[in-house]
């Protein structure tokens, strides 16, 4: 149950958003191109990040770079 303390854990690293051209899903609500966000957790796929309403937030790792 490791997301239960993920606001609260230490950065790993930051990483910057590079775009929010998502296909599928609408990434711009939460995510704004060129802003940098603290990345608490990540797998091969997804970074999680605390991002714009200040909850963690799974996104594929195509939208960062870092």
């Amino acid at each position: 149950m490791i997301h239960n303390t993920w606001q609260t854990r230490p950065t790993i690293r930051t990483v910057e958003c590079v775009h929010t051209n998502a296909k599928k899903y609408m990434v711009n609500r939460a995510l704004t191109a060129g802003k940098t966000y603290e990345l608490k957790n990540e797998t091969e796929e997804f970074y999680f990040v605390i991002d714009n309403t200040g909850k963690i937030g799974g996104y594929y790792k195509e939208y960062f770079k870092g």
